[in-house]
């Protein structure tokens, strides 16, 4: 079966927990491959919602491994967390289940003191999470930063946090005036983790490579959304890992002629948190309606979800700079009730200059005006479509109008939160291996 990359198409928040998750029981493998506890998977299974933050969106199918890659930065405490609460709630979560890179990097108390304080002392803050993402990353590239195998190297390990919190004590101590981290009371700390993550270790890109041989299927999960890509997104207004399907090689430790397809997943209108232009947002009853109807706060940080129209510009760029094959549109539902719906096809400037493509500069994005075209609204509950003939006319429309203007098959369409609130026209997995 081919292997699959489940990437977000716009600013993060999708629906990318839900597809993989919906997804994961065709899978053999589902691997997280960038990120950190930024992310905020809900998935609602039974009518029971499970909110991920490391663990791979597959983890609820019991006959799927979940690995999570080198490319992704992991909060041991935040990790060990999660899995108490799935094993509270009765799940088994043994290395048959989950592994761990242990080429992954580590976030460490001081990442997310920094990141805090970083953010509070900002004139314009950037919207972080505060969970140490971006100091994590930094320290990596500043080969500074500490790895999961270094847990078990206990002989060196009080030196390493030594070197590894050096400068970050002295920025805390004398820019931020916050008191250091202990390096000794780490120490304890990472040992006790060393401890309880040890059965979950794994050399994951070997793990990957052996079941790509034995001709078993991968679906690589994506943490965020293509416009918070460190090189291709809203930058500053960024995280701080390539978010992109190319990343997910890096991330996961195979390379490229490894993947099949690339799934990309847009909600029916567009969302984003934190700063940063917006050009489709809507701040009316039509945006209001997008926010209540679709619950939009963030499951990670509680913060509520700028809303807006569906942005054609932002998804050509996604299709462009991932590769995407196939679509999932989900929140469809969330449009029921709006006596229209719009479709942003492109932006004009404000001295009537045409934009076509998404462009880098924020400035100029933020001098962008959306051109619309305008569709007919539907009143009818979605809630029990499961063909695309189920839905309503007008809605069917807005989906196949979508498709015509972006030349990309919508093969998955969501019109509720659970697993089975999903139309598949199209299975991901079915397309033919290229030779």
């Amino acid at each position: 079966m081919p292997n699959v990359v489940c990437v977000g198409a716009q600013w993060g928040d999708e629906g990318k927990g839900k597809i993989v998750d919906h997804l994961s029981p065709r899978a053999d493998l589902v691997v997280r491959y960038q990120g950190g506890p930024n992310a905020g998977h809900t998935l609602v299974v039974d009518g029971e919602t499970t909110i991920l933050h490391l663990i791979p969106s597959g983890i609820l199918n019991e006959h799927t491994l979940n690995l999570i890659g080198a490319g992704v930065v992991v909060d041991p405490e935040v990790l060990l967390r999660e899995l108490e609460k799935l094993e509270q709630r009765g799940f088994s979560i043994t290395r048959d289940r989950l592994r761990i890179s242990d080429r992954a990097h580590l976030i460490l108390p001081v990442h997310r003191m920094i990141d805090q304080v970083r953010e509070e002392s900002r004139g314009k803050p950037i919207g972080t999470t505060g969970r140490g993402i971006g100091p994590a990353y930094e320290d990596r590239a500043a080969r500074t930063g500490l790895r999961v195998c270094d847990l078990f190297e206990p002989a060196v390990l009080e030196a390493r946090l030594e070197a590894a919190l050096r400068e970050r004590n002295a920025l805390l101590e004398l820019h931020y005036k916050w008191p250091p981290v202990d390096v000794k009371t780490l120490a304890k700390s990472v040992l006790e983790w060393a401890k309880r993550l040890a059965p979950f270790v794994d050399d994951v890109g070997v793990t990957i490579d052996e079941a790509l041989r034995d001709g078993r299927s991968v679906l690589l999960e994506g943490a965020q959304g293509t416009l918070l890509d460190i090189d291709h997104g809203t930058y500053p207004y960024v995280t701080s890992s390539n978010t992109l399907a190319g990343g997910a090689c890096a991330g996961a430790g195979i390379g490229p002629t490894r993947i099949d397809a690339v799934l990309g997943i847009s909600k029916a209108y567009t969302t984003r948190v934190g700063g940063g232009p917006f050009p489709t947002e809507d701040k009316g009853p039509a945006g209001e309606h997008m926010h209540s109807i679709g619950r939009e706060v963030g499951a990670t940080t509680g913060r509520r979800r700028r809303c807006g129209w569906l942005d054609l510009v932002v998804l050509r760029h996604a299709v462009r700079v991932n590769g995407i094959t196939s679509l999932a549109v989900l929140k469809l539902d969330v449009l029921t009730g709006l006596p229209e719906v719009k479709i942003c096809t492109g932006y004009r400037t404000q001295d009537g200059r045409d934009v076509a493509h998404f462009p880098a500069s924020l400035a100029l994005l933020e001098s962008c005006e959306p051109v619309y075209e305008t569709l007919p609204g539907w009143g009818e509950s979605l809630e029990d479509a499961r063909t695309l003939d189920d839905l309503p006319a007008t809605a069917r429309d807005y989906v196949l109008r979508i498709e015509q203007l972006l030349g990309v098959p919508a093969d998955l369409v969501g019109v509720g939160p659970s697993r089975e609130s999903t139309i598949e026209r199209a299975n991901p997995f079915d397309m033919p291996r290229r030779s």
